[in-house]
């Protein structure tokens, strides 16, 4: 019998413009950036003051470089070193895919360093605010993921209402975990983030929201690698775990030690008013 879905074949070009294309997933990486951006804008005013506006927009081509390079040097070092090393032209056809979200964060992380030190503010009070926005990137990457017919899940049984088949995937019916991570990664992992961000006594501990972001990703993360297929060229490693799910171990590692370190801080006073903010209030 027959599962109930099949892929609808979605077109993974959004629009065509002569010789040049516009594809779903460069377009996720966008939206995802743009929205971060303006969403960040809010945030590092909020009490105590981790930024300036201005500040959050001059924060657009670090975290650009950060997420393009990271994304793409972590896939190239963490899933497939030997293939790059001997084809290393293929390292700049990026249009094939291959981003890593564990090199693409720690693009961001060198990003912000670098950042914070050059403009002199805080830096686990702006991470604070940066990883409220993350998720928004995540979930839109993670539908054009799914627009694109890759990264599918394991075998589900038939009976699974969503159970569906994928193009070259070897007509069985599989998990859309694609769509799993969209709404773990994505939508849940920011409605948490959101929330606790609105309140100031956590605000107030630099490192805590960033933590916290760290943990969630990394739990939803592991949880989604139950249903997604591995990578074909890694399978699974020892013990049964995958790739993904043995980066996300250092990340939660991480994560508590911050959320720790956080509660045990003095409170953050936060920047002061700059000029231009003073005479308008």
């Amino acid at each position: 019998m027959l599962p109930v879905l099949l892929f609808p074949q979605f077109d993974p070009v959004l629009v065509h413009l002569g010789p040049l294309t516009i594809r779903w997933y460069a377009l996720s990486y966008i939206a995802g950036i743009v929205l971060g951006i303006a969403l960040l804008r809010r945030l590092v005013r909020l009490a105590p003051r981790a930024g300036t506006a201005e500040q959050a927009d001059d924060f657009l081509g670090w975290v650009t470089l950060g997420v393009l390079l990271g994304g793409r040097l972590g896939y190239i070092l963490f899933y497939q070193p030997g293939y790059y090393l001997t084809h290393p032209l293929a390292i700049l056809k990026v249009w094939q895919g291959g981003m890593s979200f564990h090199g693409g964060a720690l693009g961001v992380i060198i990003a912000m360093a670098l950042f914070t030190w050059y403009n002199r503010i805080n830096f686990l009070a702006f991470a604070d605010r940066v990883t409220v926005a993350v998720p928004i990137g995540l979930g839109l990457g993670r539908i054009a993921n799914f627009i694109n017919g890759e990264l599918w899940g394991r075998e589900a049984p038939a009976s699974l209402p969503w159970a569906m088949i994928f193009p070259d995937a070897g007509g069985i019916p599989r998990h859309p975990s694609e769509l799993y991570e969209a709404l773990t990664e994505g939508l849940l992992l920011f409605l948490v983030m959101f929330a606790a961000s609105r309140k100031q006594s956590l605000r107030e501990r630099p490192g805590f929201l960033a933590g916290l972001f760290l943990v969630g990703y990394g739990c939803a993360r592991s949880f989604c690698e139950f249903f997604r297929e591995p990578d074909s060229f890694l399978g699974f490693l020892p013990g049964g775990l995958t790739m993904g799910q043995l980066l996300c171990i250092p990340m939660i590692i991480a994560g508590g030690a911050l959320i720790l370190h956080a509660r045990r801080s003095p409170v953050y006073a936060g920047l002061p008013l700059t000029d231009a903010e003073t005479a308008e209030s």
